[in-house]
């Protein structure tokens, strides 16, 4: 993968008198992803402060930088009065999201004795919108819908390449299929609203190879599925997001050559205490060979506020992928969230959904439960 940019806060002046500020944003070089950064106006210090509402207005907004844009842009800042000599800062709230951190505070003065800073000038590329460009491959519809412990040529499998537990990620559920474990709830059904991948604290714990497993997680795998495999092109999913506290859902993608590479369109953290699962969406490769992982690139976005989506527990939302040569680019609800560069050229790709378990808690709030209401596979030359 080439090398992340670094962004930068950099001090600015503006004019006493005049009614804006503008604040340098900057990268150090070309950026092979999106880079998004939050940023956000905090007040001055000793006697010479500007205070927000007396000497300017707040501002916390989200600063995008796209493969291609230019290097510098600036974010406004409203000036109400200051005379010479008032100072305030801007910030950075977290780290770049997709860059490394430079400066990540910067001083704004009030200056009759330089010259302003300059509005950054320059055309941003617009985000994509997201339409399938290439053949309807698959589709997962209920007339259709197979599955099996191990999956197959035409069906799914209830189970990862690697087996039925993920220890190694420190996840605490079993994997499972009624027709293994019978009694068990789901763990994947057909409702009213679609697909249901079914989570759980299980009733009666289960012993599986030696040890003791006292949740269910639930997954369908296509690494046997020829259907829903592709080497370019896109994938969407129509889905609703479990809320519940140590869940951790995801749709992924991994090579049919073994992992990694692996491209992670959704994940959810519900295992983190400050994810929130309405507001956060990630987005990630994994970059390697051979079973071993030597990079990995992504983001997590604070969705509403970077690009006003939300509720991805509470409603139906699409999630999608277009897979390309030159670059991989991110979807939700049809927008443009995340583009890499493209470091998987030729390889193909089987699609997982899934519903993880890592906790040792309760296990019983909110909803465990991932819903999909459409999936669709589209190949691509």
């Amino acid at each position: 993968m080439p090398e992340k940019a670094t962004l930068s806060l950099g001090n600015a002046t503006f004019q006493p008198g005049t009614g804006v500020a503008y604040v340098p944003v900057s990268l150090d070089h070309a950026t092979p992803n999106t880079v998004i950064a939050r940023i956000a106006t905090i007040n001055g210090s000793g006697t010479l402060r500007a205070l927000s509402g007396y000497n300017y207005q707040t501002v916390d907004t989200v600063v995008i930088f796209r493969p291609g844009d230019p290097l510098v842009q600036t974010v406004e800042v409203p000036i109400i009065s200051a005379i010479d000599g008032q100072q305030f800062q801007v910030k950075l709230r977290e780290a770049p999201w997709g860059a490394l951190q430079g400066q990540s505070i910067a001083t704004i003065s009030a200056s009759s004795a330089v010259l302003a800073t300059a509005k950054a000038t320059g055309t941003f590329r617009e985000p994509r919108t997201f339409a399938p460009t290439g053949t309807l491959q698959f589709e997962l519809l209920k007339d259709t819908h197979k599955r099996s412990p191990d999956g197959g040529w035409d069906r799914w499998a209830t189970s990862l390449a690697n087996g039925r537990t993920q220890p190694a990620n420190g996840e605490t559920g079993l994997y499972l299929d009624y027709t293994l474990f019978p009694g068990i709830e789901g763990p994947v059904y057909w409702s009213t609203n679609g697909l249901v991948l079914h989570s759980q604290k299980l009733t009666t714990p289960i012993t599986y190879q030696g040890q003791t497993w006292y949740y269910g997680s639930s997954v369908l795998d296509g690494r046997n599925f020829l259907a829903t495999q592709i080497g370019y092109g896109q994938y969407e999913w129509d889905a609703r997001m479990p809320n519940r506290r140590g869940s951790w859902p995801a749709f992924w993608l991994v090579s049919t050559s073994g992992w990694p590479p692996e491209i992670d369109i959704y994940e959810g953290f519900g295992y983190q205490s400050y994810w929130d699962f309405d507001r956060h969406i990630s987005h990630t490769i994994h970059v390697g060979a051979n079973s071993t992982r030597y990079d990995q690139r992504g983001v997590i976005i604070q969705a509403e506020q970077a690009y006003g989506l939300s509720g991805f527990s509470q409603d139906f939302h699409r999630f999608a992928v277009d897979i390309q040569r030159d670059y991989i680019t991110w979807f939700v609800d049809g927008k443009e969230t995340y583009q890499s560069v493209n470091p998987f050229r030729g390889f193909r790709f089987y699609p997982i959904m899934d519903v993880a378990v890592k906790t040792t808690g309760a296990y019983n709030d909110g909803s465990g439960d991932m819903v999909i209401r459409s999936f669709k596979i589209y190949s691509a030359p």
